[in-house]
């Protein structure tokens, strides 16, 4: 699970349309910035700033912010202009862990008057509908907001369908499998729906509870993993009570096998499907994760998890892993601990199926292994060559696999969608 939350600073100031070329000056600054912020100097971005600015931003709010940004984000490397919409400039800015949309406005006196950043988006994510399915909005209240998702239904077929629920990763991941940070851009869910309406299956995906579309009252430090099972309960009979369904199928991707799991219990769910699901309990897999890291941080993070499971908080965290085991986001991780898949999975009474791509450097075969051996006897497995975790061709090699998960254009692994579609078409 991986979670970066950035401050964005921001002075409003009103805006003029002018052409799109940002003036001279604007490069004079953005290249200050860049040489300023990589060399650790906040002081002296904030010598930039113009009166009106330092008054809305003290000196040491601003100091610790950037510091703590630079931890998220890494260095400032490509910066590219956008577009200029007087008085503020739009550069897309590749840091090394992101990219984001750097937001500078200056005043007459060449002083920075608003510095944000909002999120990138890969215009490339872009994929179009085929023409035979028909996508459409969905929405459904809850107590603490509404889900917001997007149903694909085949065109030109008569009589009922059947419908999977798609229910994304772990992160900031929204209904079409991407996110905002810039980590993640592959189209994964808006593919497989795709291919599923293709193939005569509806299907919805939906952007979880604080993401994307979807509003919440949550805070972070109140959600919990069952929050997700409950919403994912609430669109199950949405879909249940839909009279253009024949059936529920439930599709749990990553984080969302468990939370697909838990959601199946006592619903009315003709069958489940795991997609590169965990094997054994977060902890035990963050804390291999651990392993990777300077020891310093393992023991950290060590720390934090040893007074989880006394049901104590840490509220101490280095600042490298602050954004995944930080005071607001511990309860979500004590709440998610204490599943065991190999032990939420025995208690399905349902049709299965099981996929595991050889090369998914997130979530491993054995994994897979795992939850068929603790599965109904009749749950299927499938292990799929050369499928990485988003579900796409890649090789073994860490850094080329990576790669795939911000390239929107690569098509899914054809054996997955043909596992999906007859699973579900075999189904009674």
């Amino acid at each position: 699970m991986k979670r970066l939350y950035v401050i964005a600073l921001v002075l409003l100031v009103s805006a003029q349309i002018s052409a799109q070329t940002a003036p001279a000056n604007y490069a004079t600054a953005l290249n200050k910035f860049k040489q300023f912020y990589n060399s650790n100097k906040p002081d002296s971005v904030y010598a930039m700033f113009s009166p009106e600015l330092k008054a809305s931003i003290p000196a040491d709010k601003w100091n610790s912010t950037t510091t703590q940004l630079k931890t998220q984000l890494g260095t400032l490397g490509l910066t590219e202009f956008v577009e200029y919409t007087a008085p503020t400039a739009i550069y897309k800015s590749v840091f090394a862990n992101i990219t984001f949309l750097l937001n500078l406005s200056l005043d007459g006196k060449g002083k920075l008057t608003q510095i944000f950043f909002k999120p990138y988006k890969d215009p490339s994510i872009n994929i179009p509908v085929d023409a035979s399915v028909a996508e459409s909005p969905v929405s459904l209240k809850t107590l603490s907001g509404t889900l917001s998702g997007t149903l694909a239904m085949p065109k030109g077929v008569s009589g009922k369908v059947p419908v999977v629920l798609i229910i994304a990763g772990s992160g900031p991941t929204d209904r079409d499998g991407n996110n905002n940070m810039g980590s993640l851009s592959g189209n994964t869910y808006k593919m497989l729906a795709n291919e599923l309406g293709k193939s005569g299956i509806a299907s919805l995906r939906y952007d979880k509870r604080m993401i994307g579309q979807s509003i919440s009252s949550t805070k972070t430090k109140e959600l919990r993993f069952d929050d997700y099972v409950d919403d994912a309960v609430g669109l199950i009979n949405l879909l249940n009570d839909d009279q253009r369904f024949s059936k529920v199928i439930v599709l749990g991707h990553s984080e969302g096998s468990l939370v697909g799991m838990l959601s199946c219990r006592d619903q009315p769910v003709k069958a489940f499907i795991s997609v590169a699901g965990a094997g054994q309990s977060a902890d035990k897999i963050m804390t291999e994760q651990m392993k990777s890291q300077p020891k310093y941080i393992a023991d950290n993070f060590k720390t934090m998890l040893d007074s989880l499971k006394k049901g104590k908080f840490t509220p101490s965290i280095d600042p490298k892993i602050y954004a995944i085991a930080g005071p607001d986001m511990q309860p979500y991780l004590a709440s998610w601990f204490r599943y065991d898949p190999t032990r939420e999975i025995k208690k399905i009474k349902l049709p299965m199926l099981i996929l595991q791509g050889t090369t998914d450097i997130q979530v491993t075969v054995a994994d897979a292994e795992k939850l068929k051996k603790a599965a109904p006897s009749d749950a299927k497995l499938v292990i799929i060559p050369g499928m990485n975790h988003v579900l796409k061709e890649a090789p073994a090699d860490r850094a080329l696999n990576g790669a795939t998960y911000t390239q929107p254009s690569l098509p899914l692994k054809p054996e997955l969608v043909s596992s999906i579609v007859d699973f579900v078409k075999g189904l009674k």
